[in-house]
């Protein structure tokens, strides 16, 4: 009897060993494919597209489309700054969020090292920013590109820029005034400030010098057909280093003085935020400057009161008491997107 018991002891013991086995067999292949599926790198939200035109400026295209969107959404393009790209400026200001909710289309023109190597769109040089030439040409066969896949409403197209972007959305709007409803010039420099690398510096350090015939004069020289304009408004640090905040003053000037616009004829305003000065004709804005107090070169966005966001992941996003895209929305009519 006690023979047969160790016997059946036994069986049961390496019985139970095997079931042991197979279990943690079972175990370890669920890890394994559950560490394969989160080790997959994620999706990107921006999408290269590679022919989109003749591209003399050698410039990469970058979208984001959302999967839902009006019959004709509108078109919102966004010029990065230097030492960033389209995805980190927007994994840190959150525009393909905005897009999704807002049904907007989002178009980023991205800059090669091959052609800066400190990554800025070359604002400065007269064969980038001339009239359908070099990077100017370039953005605009993105925007016809794009416009065409997506059947965007061709009134409603929006440009906005931080830094050398925001210097190529002037000279984007000066090309083709007829093709934007809005631009937003953040931390830019005014267009025909500069026309080379050295004296672009020296503008941004010291502030740039009025050409002769006042600031106006390199807009109209470009676009002297024009009849009218997109509303332009124009965000500034004051305690920007990297673009002396004189820069938007002459950025003001130059977009007061092309549409004929007095200086003295705009409101200002104190915010918590800092100063807003603003111009309208016939109840429509035309020109606001949105000094930023204490905020230095960069987009500013709305502080989070989470301890853990206080920095956006990206030094040139910079978080303070106005949030820059939040306005743009709000100024161009991109409000929330329901089917």
């Amino acid at each position: 009897m006690k023979l047969g018991f160790g016997r059946s002891l036994l069986k049961a013991l390496r019985a139970q060993k095997k079931i042991r086995k197979q279990i943690e067999k079972a175990v370890k292949a669920t890890r394994g494919r559950t560490k394969r599926k989160t080790s997959r790198p994620p999706k990107p939200i921006l999408v290269e597209t590679t022919a989109f035109g003749s591209n003399p400026g050698r410039l990469v295209m970058k979208s984001f489309v959302p999967t839902r969107l009006p019959k004709n959404p509108a078109l919102v393009v966004l010029l990065h700054g230097c030492h960033q790209t389209p995805e980190s400026l927007d994994a840190a200001a959150g525009f393909s969020k905005l897009a999704k909710e807002r049904g907007f289309v989002l178009l980023y023109p991205q800059q090669k090292r091959a052609n800066n190597s400190q990554n800025c769109f070359n604002w400065f040089r007269p064969s980038a920013v001339a009239r359908d030439r070099g990077e100017v040409r370039s953005i605009k066969q993105m925007i016809e590109h794009i416009c065409e896949r997506h059947r965007v409403d061709r009134s409603r197209i929006f440009v906005a820029g931080l830094s050398a972007g925001g210097a190529m959305t002037g000279a984007l709007v000066a090309n083709y005034p007829s093709l934007f409803a809005g631009a937003a010039i953040i931390a830019g420099m005014p267009f025909g400030s500069a026309r080379d690398a050295m004296s672009a510096l020296r503008a941004m350090k010291s502030g740039a010098t009025p050409p002769l015939g006042g600031w106006g004069r390199p807009i109209a020289e470009i676009s002297p057909e024009a009849k009218a304009w997109p509303a332009i408004t124009i965000w500034q640090g004051t305690e920007d280093r990297v673009v002396k905040p004189v820069n938007a003053l002459a950025c003001v000037a130059q977009w007061l003085e092309v549409q004929g616009i007095a200086e003295s004829s705009g409101r200002l305003e104190e915010k918590p935020w800092g100063r807003l000065q603003s111009w309208k004709m016939s109840g429509q804005l035309k020109v606001a400057l949105y000094s930023v107090s204490n905020m230095g070169h960069g987009l500013p966005i709305k502080k989070r009161k989470s301890v853990t966001a206080l920095r956006s992941g990206d030094p040139y996003v910079i978080p303070v008491e106005i949030s820059a895209p939040a306005e743009m929305m709000r100024l161009w009519g991109l409000s929330r997107f329901r089917v």
